[in-house]
C-alpha cells in the first residue's frame, strides 16, 4: 500500500487542505491526516476539534485517516511506514520554507520524500492564520473553509 503523510497544524483546515488531501489520493492508495501538536504554536481548536472537521470535510472517506504527532515528523513516517509527505505550496515563500525542511528530512530519513503539490488558484492565498483574523474580526470566511468550519469559527469567536 502507497501511505503519504500529510503534516500540519490544520487549525483550522481549509478548502486548499482538502483540495490537496482529495488530489493526493489520486497518487497515493492512503493518507494520513497527521495534526501536529507544536508546542510553539497555542491553537484554536483541540485535536479532537481538528479531528472532526477534517473528516467531515473529507466526507469520512475511508482512504484518509486523521491522527496526532509529535516530534520529529520523518520518526513518524518511519512508525507509520510511510515513504512520501505532502505539502501544499502557495507562494514562493512558501517554497523556500518548505525546500529546507524537505532537505533536512532527507538527511535524517533518505527513505522519505516530499512531494509538493500547487495550491488550487482558488485556494493559493488562504491560509489558516489568515481565515482565524478574518473570522475573529467578524469577516465572513464561507468558500475558504468547509461548512463546519465556518460553523465552528463562529461559535469559538462569539465567545
Amino acid at each position: 500500500m502507497r501511505l503519504a503523510i500529510y503534516p500540519g497544524t490544520f487549525d483550522p483546515i481549509t478548502n486548499g487542505h482538502a483540495d490537496i488531501v482529495r488530489r493526493t489520493l489520486g497518487f497515493f492508495d492512503q493518507v494520513v491526516v497527521a495534526l501536529a501538536e507544536n508546542v510553539r504554536k497555542a491553537p484554536l481548536f483541540t485535536i479532537d476539534e481538528r479531528r472532526a472537521m477534517i473528516l467531515d470535510a473529507l466526507g469520512r472517506d475511508a482512504r484518509v485517516e486523521v491522527d496526532a504527532f509529535s516530534g520529529l515528523l520523518v520518526d513518524y513516517c518511519k512508525r507509520r511506514g510511510a515513504r512520501a509527505v505532502i505539502r501544499g505550496l502557495r507562494a514562493l515563500a512558501d517554497f523556500e520554507y518548505e525546500f529546507q525542511f524537505a532537505h533536512m528530512n532527507r538527511r535524517l530519513a533518505p527513505g522519505v520524500d516530499t512531494v509538493f503539490f500547487m495550491t488550487d488558484e482558488r485556494n493559493h492565498y488562504v491560509s489558516s492564520s489568515l481565515v482565524k483574523e478574518v473570522a475573529s474580526l467578524g469577516g465572513d470566511v464561507t468558500g475558504l473553509v468547509p461548512a463546519a468550519v465556518v460553523t465552528a469559527l463562529r461559535a469559538k469567536y462569539r465567545k
